[in-house]
């Protein structure tokens, strides 16, 4: 995976950066209360939510176990329609096959409908060291481009501004990729919409290249499915002459009844609605109508590497809904951008990781950047356990150990600055294979209790600064048991 957020500090570096922008937390604050709100509600709607939700994970994992077989009936499906398939290892590879292909046709402006897994690639930065320019199309992304800005959420790219911010960055810079902004922009969100839609009219009359991702791709008929809510996806899978998808290979499900399931999931964990305003379905180029070439790119990128992990790919279920996000307290304290990745919150701090690996000190921060609540895995609606994966990914921070990388078995060594962490499990270790130890331990420590300081020394005063060191009791448990006969002795 590239696209690691270039110059980005550790997770905690940069959180405490985020945590001190008042008006950054404001948003946030603001933001993800309301959007959470509402998907409880339309979440309560349906009585079957958890077979919903069950049925979600089944189809993923299953499909995950047989993901081979799954890819090739895709390919078979969509080269049938007529349409081409591109297999892409890497980033690299990906970038390397998109702008070949843009080239190919003359061009040198594309549009884009909103795409995961264009941003995890870096599409948008190989496209412009080729000369090619890309327009996004989504209102979020479109705002996020202006200002020279990097996304700071899955579902709402934007969500750390304001529309004071929105109008000041229309008024300011519409004109560098297109029609101004209009004369007198005031910040209600009708006129700043009305002044995207001409902004962004302009584009999709003229582009002959359409970029997108996909939301789902079906197997049996190699049918690619886009959700969306404000219609400029669908003037990108249409009015182009060519059409080019980056799709990641876990975005396979084998049949259109699959398909019904995530089709009730997604949008009421995303957007809160029952259904998605827009819908767009094709497979295959266009006889009469819509783009007269396709090309599918299937991106692994890392993902048969986090498959052939047993505890974290269930990672690979996401259906990049962001309701992980709306409810975890670190996020909406931090922000996206802390991340350092295209995938912010939970699901970014188990998914990134993966893709690229512990070795760079943002990646290794990334398991860490959670107070294992569980929120996100009570929401997410195809049950994936993330506090169960970022214990998983955080000893392998510590330990090191055994993990696939490019396809191949590995012995992974430790990160860096757990040199101590390790020597201390150890030594609980140690003592916990030898009661006789852990018992003079014990009370070693309850005779001294009134010398013990209220904080942590060395590596335990960032613990200390947070937290109360536990008081400890004037005789342990064992000594307990033992003087009371198990509390039916005196003074029980």
């Amino acid at each position: 995976m590239s696209g690691t957020y270039l110059g980005m500090p550790a997770f905690p570096v940069a959180a405490a950066t985020a945590t001190a922008d008042g008006r950054l937390r404001a948003n946030l604050t603001h933001a993800t209360r309301t959007i959470r709100g509402k998907r409880a509600a339309a979440v309560a709607e349906l009585p079957d939510w958890a077979a919903l939700r069950a049925a979600g994970a089944a189809v993923k994992d299953r499909t995950l176990r047989h993901l081979d077989t799954y890819l090739t009936q895709a390919e078979e499906a969509v080269t049938a329609a007529g349409g081409t398939v591109h297999w892409a290892a890497d980033a690299r590879e990906a970038n390397r096959i998109v702008t070949r292909l843009v080239r190919e046709t003359g061009e040198r402006e594309v549009v884009k409908v909103k795409s995961m897994a264009t941003q995890e690639i870096g599409l948008n930065a190989a496209l412009a060291g080729a000369g090619i320019r890309a327009y996004e199309t989504d209102l979020a992304e479109l705002i996020v481009q202006l200002g020279d800005d990097l996304p700071s959420h899955i579902l709402v790219p934007a969500i750390h501004r304001n529309r004071g911010e929105i109008r000041d960055i229309f008024a300011e810079r519409m004109a560098d990729w297109g029609r101004p902004a209009p004369e007198g922009l005031s910040d209600r969100p009708a006129e700043l919409a009305e002044a995207a839609r001409l902004h962004l009219r302009e584009k999709f009359l003229t582009a002959k290249v359409g970029i997108s991702g996909a939301n789902f791709l079906v197997a049996e008929t190699g049918t690619l499915v886009v959700v969306e809510s404000e219609g400029n996806g669908r003037m990108c899978l249409t009015l182009p002459e060519t059409l080019i998808s980056v799709v990641g290979i876990e975005k396979v499900v084998p049949t259109w009844r699959d398909l019904e399931v995530y089709l009730q999931l997604l949008p009421r964990s995303s957007t809160a609605e029952r259904m998605n305003p827009y819908t767009s379905m094709w497979t295959g180029p266009g006889e009469s109508d819509g783009p007269r070439a396709f090309h599918l790119v299937l991106l692994d990128n890392g993902r048969t590497d986090t498959l052939a992990d047993t505890v974290g790919r269930q990672a690979l279920r996401c259906i990049r809904c962001s309701a992980c996000l709306n409810v975890c307290p670190v996020y909406e304290r931090a922000g996206g951008h802390a991340y350092g990745s295209a995938y912010p919150g939970p699901i970014g701090a188990i998914l990134t990781p993966q893709l690229r690996g512990t070795a760079s000190e943002v990646d290794a921060s990334l398991p860490y950047a959670s107070s294992l609540c569980g929120a996100c895995y009570e929401v997410c609606p195809v049950a994936i356990d993330i506090p169960e994966v970022l214990v998983h990914l955080r000893e392998r921070v510590v330990q090191g150990g055994p993990a696939s990388v490019g396809g191949q078995r590995v012995r992974l060594k430790p990160a860096r600055g757990h040199a101590a962490e390790r020597a201390a499990m150890r030594a609980a270790r140690w003592a916990l294979d030898r009661p006789g130890v852990l018992r003079a331990g014990q009370r070693l420590a309850a005779r001294t209790r009134r010398l013990h300081p209220d904080r942590l020394p060395g590596p335990g005063r960032a613990w200390t600064d947070t937290r109360t060191v536990p008081e400890v009791p004037a005789e342990s448990f064992r000594d307990w048991w033992r003087r009371t006969g198990g509390g039916r002795g005196a003074g029980a």
